[in-house]
């Protein structure tokens, strides 16, 4: 009888072991395929659309939000910064973002302005050459690395490509694109939504 608990006992020991390992293995491989169908806080908000408030934006200034990992500006032009893009028009390399891919420019885009609303800007901070941040030199006027005539836009420091008021790349830059527009739509006077447009495309 001593002998029969005795394996009785074992066996048991043996099951419960067994059980508690392939209830590991199963929680184990359950949180891994949880993990796996939802996707990170920053995946989603990668590919997220963005919407911003710009009803604090007055004339001349400028705020910049990520999208996707990306500084977008949102610049709220004067009325002679929008003026100024008739000065520029024949010293830009692509006057209407026509040698833009469509992912540069959307449709709505490709104008004078390059946005939907003549006074707001909506563009990617990023030069189209190798990726570095251009600052914004909006004072028109001579000042150092920009030319006499200058009548306000953006400086690439790194390589010396400058862009006028819409993001349009000058000529003869080493930037080969005109600054991106990334897709973007209004919902209201004050409220824009960037990376989805009025026809939902992304």
């Amino acid at each position: 009888m001593s002998n029969e608990k005795q394996v009785d006992s074992g066996r048991r020991g043996l099951l419960v072991a067994t059980c508690a390992a392939g209830g590991v293995v199963g929680l184990t491989t359950a949180g891994t395929l949880v993990s796996t169908f939802q996707p990170s806080e920053r995946a989603k908000a990668a590919g997220a659309p963005v919407e911003v408030d710009i009803s604090h934006l007055n004339p001349g200034e400028m705020m910049t939000v990520e999208w996707r990992g990306k500084p977008v500006w949102i610049l709220k032009r004067t009325p002679e910064m929008v003026a100024s893009l008739k000065q520029t028009d024949g010293k830009v390399a692509d006057a209407d973002s026509k040698r833009n891919p469509e992912e540069f420019t959307p449709e709505y885009a490709r104008n004078e302005h390059r946005s939907i609303k003549p006074e707001i800007l909506v563009a990617v901070g990023i030069c189209t050459h190798l990726g570095c941040s251009p600052s914004s030199k909006f004072t028109p006027g001579p000042q150092p690395s920009l030319p006499d005539d200058w009548a306000g836009g953006f400086l690439c420091p790194c390589h010396g490509s400058t862009f006028d008021m819409a993001g349009r790349v000058f000529k003869n830059k080493p930037a080969p694109d005109n600054l991106q527009v990334p897709r973007h739509m209004y919902a209201g006077d004050s409220k824009l939504v960037i990376g989805r447009d009025e026809k939902g495309e992304a």
